[in-house]
């Protein structure tokens, strides 16, 4: 950009090209000139002296006025280079009345000495500009060029900041260029944006040169310059990437009704078709998984389920827990909550990693899971009906009434509102307190009860993880795959999958993936949870095996040293 080096530039040139190349309004910038002009002009011949500064677009300069009031007599000293008496005006011939304004421009440049001089010999007693004007000329330029450049400077960031937060909610690419203490300076082209350590995924990491996708998540006004703010770990980074990958979600025929997910580990999308003939979960999925697998790749295998939405929530809160099955829903509609009975072999599924499913399907469905299995429920059923039926009054058609109102134990009575207990059929208010009361002294019990049920249940959890493999048939060799539900055993076993090995030695995942209730993606995943289960379980045999062969040699020895014995 051509910049003024000298007061003798036209600044036409250069404003035009400014506001042409910046997209600047020519008006701004002869406004923003003018200002710093005047301030300039100010600090070289006096903050208190009345200037003005005025564009002259026929010379291409910015010429400086000054204005000198008449008065009567001047009484100010400080205001004194502002006016003129009105009888030293008369003296210069100067026909005025008190309070008239006389204009006279500041001749600053070096080709219009000679009219400063001409000046100076006939005003120079008044204005008192002389020691002034020179250097003058080029603080001028030097100005120019500074508000041109601040200007040109300042609508450059204003313009980037327009352009992206017209972005924002968008995804964008760039590359990766430095790193500030440990945020992510992405080059986006035309401006710089951050990615923040807080917006980051844990398990991806990147190096000077990679290519970065991310969400807009803010556009921030600074005073350097808008700040960008981007993120990989934002939920809707998951959505904007299917609407990129599958054409009716863009058109609007399939819509993505709720998402949830945890960075790097796996993701749930719910689904809608608002046309009857249109499959939405087969939509996002694509020819042989295409869809889903580009937007896998895009955030580095992090695993995505996609579930179909319905308006029912019960039947939307088992799609939602996919793979695992769900055998009964219990809502309480009062605190937004279900509890999800499942069979025992799919607890562990339903649950998830260290609760990542049932976490992922509460996000996705905004209800409160409490997941139990049938064995579990069995366990609770029992012990409500032992706690509840202790207490004065309670008999076995009234502990049903207080199960299904969610009386699980003596303590829910005792804390239970006096109120509440009055209005559930089948309880005399009159027997409220002392009922209570024994509830309180109940607890005690129960909770030894309680504490003795759970040692027991880890006892045989333990016990039914250690069993050798070579005592568990293939069934329950099978049911021990992660995902391998009753009724999948079922199926494969008709399919001809017999065994672990049979599932894990498949190469045609088609072949596994037409065993009905199955599909490709999850015939995927049970081939890798067979090969996974199968390296465990020679672990654990050759671990129960060196066990068993240590107590064999520790019985022999005993049986030697008994024979021995007199």
């Amino acid at each position: 950009m051509a910049t003024p080096a000298n007061p003798a530039v036209n600044l036409n040139l250069v404003l035009d090209q400014v506001a042409k190349d910046k997209g600047i309004e020519r008006a701004v910038l002869i406004a923003t000139l003018e200002d710093a002009m005047k301030t300039a002009a100010k600090k070289h011949f006096g903050q208190e002296r009345n200037l003005e500064a005025k564009y002259d677009p026929d010379k291409g300069v910015v010429e400086l006025f000054q204005a000198i009031t008449v008065v009567d007599q001047i009484v100010d000293p400080i205001q004194a280079v502002n006016q003129i008496a009105m009888e030293e005006a008369h003296k210069k011939g100067m026909e005025v009345e008190a309070d008239d304004e006389l204009v006279f421009q500041i001749f600053y440049r070096d080709e219009d000495a000679a009219e400063a001089k001409a000046q100076d010999d006939q005003y120079g007693d008044i204005l008192r500009l002389k020691t002034f004007r020179r250097g003058f000329g080029r603080i001028a330029a030097q100005t120019a060029k500074q508000v041109i450049l601040q200007r040109t400077r300042d609508a450059e960031r204003e313009n980037v900041f327009n352009e992206y937060r017209d972005r924002k909610n968008e995804i964008v690419t760039g590359i990766a260029r430095r790193f500030e203490r440990g945020n992510i300076v992405v080059d986006l082209g035309r401006a710089e944006a951050v990615l923040p350590v807080r917006e980051q995924v844990p398990r991806e990491t990147y190096r000077p040169g990679d290519r970065v996708q991310a969400y807009v998540l803010d556009v921030l006004r600074e005073s350097k310059g808008p700040q960008i703010v981007l993120s990989r770990a934002s939920v809707n980074l998951l959505t904007k990437l299917f609407e990129m990958e599958v054409p009716e979600i863009a058109e609007g025929i399939v819509v993505i009704e709720a998402a949830a997910r945890e960075p790097g580990g796996r993701a749930k999308i719910a689904v809608s078709s608002r046309d009857s003939d249109v499959d939405p979960v087969g939509a996002c999925v694509g020819m042989k998984g295409s869809r889903v697998q580009a937007v896998v790749q895009e955030l580095r295998g992090e695993k995505i389920d996609i579930v179909p939405y319905d308006e029912d929530p019960a039947r939307f809160v088992c799609s939602a827990l996919a793979p695992a099955e769900v055998s009964r829903v219990i809502i309480d509609e009062a605190n937004h909550a279900m509890e999800l009975i499942v069979p025992d072999d799919q607890l562990s599924l339903a649950i998830g990693r260290r609760g990542q499913n049932v976490r992922l399907a509460a996000q996705l469905t905004g209800w409160k899971l409490d997941i139990n299995s049938e064995s579990r429920v069995r366990e609770m059923r029992e012990f409500a009906s032992r706690s509840l039926g202790a207490l004065p009054g309670v008999n076995e058609m009234l502990v049903e009434t207080l199960y299904a109102h969610g009386f699980r134990q003596a303590r829910d009575v005792a804390d239970a509102n006096a109120e509440m207990l009055a209005q559930i059929p089948g309880i005399d208010p009159a027997r409220i307190p002392s009922m209570q009361e024994e509830a309180r002294k109940r607890m005690v019990e129960d909770q030894q009860e309680l504490s003795r049920m759970d040692h027991e249940r880890e006892q045989a959890r333990l016990a039914e993880a250690r069993r050798h493999p070579d005592e568990l048939s293939q069934p329950e060799r099978m049911a021990r795959v992660r995902g391998v539900g009753e009724k999948t055993i079922e199926q494969l076993i008709l399919a001809g999958y017999r065994t672990v090995e049979d599932i894990a030695n498949e190469k045609d995942l088609t072949r596994l993936g037409d065993v009905p209730g199955v599909g490709i993606k999850k015939a995927r995943q049970l081939k890798s949870a067979a090969e996974n289960y199968l390296v465990e379980e020679a672990k654990l045999r050759a671990e129960l095996n060196a066990e068993r062969s240590l107590l064999a040699s520790a019985g022999g020895s005993e049986g030697a040293e008994a024979a021995k014995a007199p």
